[in-house]
């Protein structure tokens, strides 16, 4: 009899753990509980008169090669594209001002161009130099973000450049961001080289080197599809029903039983016993099953930032805009709700028909209730306002999008991944042929989350 393996969430860490189910065990019975009516979770793709326009989640991290290989697995390797590469800003101090050249997540390897932005003052550059000498900082087990960037390269480099970049990939606060679970690989740099500025110079020349073993390959960091983040959730799904998963929509998880030698999944329809379980979903969902064992009580302390997504499409001549880039970032120094914008129609001028300009902005600081606390139209009027310091606008846009995530982005904050590990070993030694993985856990990243269910899945069939 062929072993019957459950997964709760149809998100992307979901459908990937029934694709490596299947993968290792082609036999195996897989089922996927969804509680709403399409998988993907955060990523959902619109396409209407010739747009493609993402919703949730923009694109992935190429050099996390994970996806790609099972995009290409699944039939999508001709869809695949890479952003155009162009100019970056910052908006600090109420005013852009391009990113400057050959900065890593705005830590300078290239010293000309750092030493003529005007983005930050002479003292801020000479403080940021101190960096080649300061010796490898100390730390028990973790470190914010904040407090290590500070000491390595100066107030004024981490508010304006260091800030807004790794700030609003997560969300947060970067005064209590974990180092060790966002960027663990910062501190390896340092340790190893002795000073951050020398590690990144080492993993710039390291990526260099790679261009030129493959000097057709596109310079773009980011990938897509040609159809959008949805064609690959819509290809997986298929993909993994096409091999024997069934798919539950609209089918909510109640309650789970532990019995001696297997699981009862308690649904709003119905329960049906299970050799092994999977759980994909946000913590506020899981914690309503595990609430009862106080091991997992970290997860009840566990914020989450709402953000929201504002889409605008407009005909060109109603937009001016005299940049020439893909988009830009928002220091604390300027006052604004948005937290960066992405000029869609330039970055990836697939998503847009001729014209025509496309423009993301994005909504949500940690600690701030504007996304709960708003109407759709009042969202959108907000990015508007802010939006209007930076480019000019004729008349209305063609049409509005605004898609609200809330609570959505998981706050790694200090010490996270130590309290990740200590619960993912309590689970191994009281649920036997259980795991709980996804975005509260490891990364929030696509190709981490994939990553993730894979893991999950390694140490879930070792057990059944």
């Amino acid at each position: 009899m062929s072993k019957k393996v459950a997964i709760i969430g149809a998100g992307i860490t979901g459908l990937s753990s029934a694709y490596y189910l299947k993968h290792y065990k082609p036999d195996i019975d897989v089922t996927i509980f969804e509680a709403t009516n399409r998988p993907g979770g955060k990523i959902q793709t619109y396409r209407k008169d010739g747009y493609t326009i993402e919703l949730g989640p923009e694109s992935y991290l190429g050099r996390k090669t994970i996806m790609t290989d099972i995009a290409k697995d699944i039939g999508l390797e001709d869809d695949l594209i890479t952003n155009e590469t162009g100019q970056s800003y910052i908006f600090a101090k109420n005013k852009l001002y391009p990113i400057p050249g050959g900065s890593i997540m705005g830590i300078p390897t290239d010293i000309k161009p750092f030493l003529k932005t005007r983005l930050i003052s002479p003292i801020g550059k000479l403080r940021a130099g101190l960096d080649l000498v300061i010796p490898p900082i100390k730390i028990e087990d973790d470190i914010s973000v904040g407090a290590f960037f500070r000491r390595r390269l100066g107030n004024e480099v981490l508010e304006n450049l260091i800030e807004p970049l790794m700030g609003g990939i997560y969300g947060t606060d970067i005064d209590r961001l974990s180092l060790m679970s966002t960027f663990p690989n910062f501190k390896e740099q340092e340790e190893k080289y002795g000073s951050l500025i020398k590690g990144m110079q080492h993993e710039k020349a390291e990526r260099i080197k790679q261009r030129q073993l493959y000097p057709g390959a596109p310079k773009g960091q980011f990938k897509q599809f040609r159809h959008g983040l949805s064609s690959f959730i819509e290809a997986l799904a298929k993909n993994v029903q096409d091999k024997g998963v069934k798919m539950k929509y609209q089918t909510h998880v109640e309650d789970i039983i532990i019995n001696n030698d297997n699981y009862e999944i308690v649904t709003d329809q119905y329960s049906e016993q299970f050799d092994g379980i999977l759980i994909t979903t946000p913590h506020q969902t899981f914690m309503k099953w595990f609430n009862h064992d106080q091991a997992f009580k970290y997860f009840n302390e566990m914020d989450s930032t709402s953000v929201a997504t504002v889409v605008f499409a407009f005909d060109e001549k109603n937009i001016e805009n005299t940049y020439n880039g893909t988009g830009f970032v928002i220091a604390r120094t300027s006052n604004t709700n948005i937290t960066a914008c992405t000029w869609t129609s330039k970055k990836w001028p697939f998503t847009t028909p001729q014209g025509k300009v496309l423009i993301r902005a994005y909504v949500g600081k940690p600690g701030d209730t504007v996304v709960e606390d708003h109407t759709d139209e009042e969202i959108a009027t907000i990015a508007r306002r802010d939006l209007n310091k930076m480019m000019t606008f004729h008349g209305d846009p063609e049409f509005t999008i605004v898609n609200r995530l809330t609570k959505s982005m998981p706050q790694y904050h200090i010490g996270h991944i130590g309290q990740i590990r200590k619960i993912q070993q309590h689970v191994k030694n009281n649920y036997s042929a259980l795991r709980i993985t996804g975005a509260p856990f490891e990364a929030v990243g696509l190709p981490d989350c994939i990553q993730q269910g894979k893991n999950a899945v390694e140490e879930l069939l070792d057990e059944i």
